[in-house]
């Protein structure tokens, strides 16, 4: 394991790539670092996810002015982390959507995520300054929720617990095209550190049973084609279920975090040790699998105090 703290040392510029993957439907990526979707629409625009300061996002926008100069009105967020809405001033939205659970845990757990992301990956929390405080939303909902884009039909909604308890996705049912946050990546490893790792497939499932024709996940590269797609959500279910497995057994026999470590990195590291930022994630997905497996449903609030202690832990 890394002696550098999760991502500290990370200070490596990532090539942005821009794409379409539908009609006026695009991606924007980083090489593993938080992806970004945008929706244009008749008259204005829909961004998904905001990036972690406004400095980043005006990446973003950048992007965007480069296909449309349409308004952006509409900023859905799919969850609460850091690294995904702390830039949402930037855009100027008038509508941020969340799902109702998503507000909760901004509200419940928001802050201490803020300050652990910020310790964990500084690279991504460049221009912090700007920052006016937590994202909250101005629109919320329970399941679902339908937002026009003028004559452009946009469907958001809850398909289930995985990378958080509020996870939502986004669907534009015109060209089939899914945005996921970060139930599906590419090529990179899953954060199940706030997860629900048993829930993960089921949701999955949900997702495949619309056959998106593309998807941008929440990190990595886009998926176009039905191929890629279910290349992508089947090495997501393999990366959670070959980190809750292992964890488990050890759980089982009344092992410790160390233990359940060392045997999730034997099933792991073979396979995807090679995934963008998969040292970073992985032990916070240990403490997450060897939690829920002891029968800890809702995921502990991780703390700037409590990484530490973890990665002691772990070190030792």
């Amino acid at each position: 394991m890394s002696k550098t703290f999760a991502s500290a040392g990370d200070m490596a510029e990532k090539r942005v790539s821009f794409d379409e993957i539908g009609p006026g439907l695009y991606a924007f990526t980083a090489e593993g670092d938080p992806n970004t979707g945008v929706i244009v629409g008749d008259e204005t625009v829909m961004i998904v996810e905001a990036q972690a300061t406004p400095r980043l996002a005006r990446k973003v926008i950048d992007c965007v002015r480069s296909v449309t100069d349409k308004p952006i009105s509409h900023l859905v967020l799919t969850h609460y982390h850091a690294v995904r809405v702390l830039g949402a001033s930037a855009y100027g939205a008038r509508e941020i959507v969340m799902s109702d659970a998503a507000r909760a845990m901004v509200a419940e757990r928001g802050q201490e995520d803020w300050e652990s992301e910020f310790a964990r990956f500084p690279r991504l929390f460049q221009g912090h300054e700007e920052i006016p405080g937590l994202t909250w939303p101005t629109t919320t909902f329970s399941d679902a929720m339908t937002v026009w884009l003028g004559k452009r039909r946009v469907d958001i909604f809850r398909p289930g617990r995985a990378h958080t308890a509020g996870d939502a996705v986004v669907l534009v049912p015109d060209c089939e095209v899914m945005f996921t946050g970060d139930i599906v990546e590419y090529h990179s490893a899953c954060y199940c550190g706030d997860g629900y790792l048993t829930e993960w497939g089921g949701t999955l499932d949900v997702i495949a049973a619309f056959a998106p024709q593309a998807i941008a996940p929440g990190r990595g590269a886009a998926l176009v084609g039905p191929d890629m797609v279910a290349a992508a959500i089947e090495s997501t279910r393999d990366f959670v279920e070959s980190t809750y497995r292992p964890a488990a057994r050890v759980a089982a026999r009344g092992g410790s975090l160390k233990d359940a470590w060392e045997a999730v990195r034997a099933a792991c590291d073979p396979k995807f040790s090679d995934f963008a930022i998969y040292e970073h994630c992985l032990p916070f997905n240990v403490s997450r699998a060897w939690d829920e497996a002891r029968g800890i449903e809702t995921p502990r609030i991780w703390t700037a105090e409590r990484d530490a202690q973890m990665w002691a832990a772990l070190q030792g």
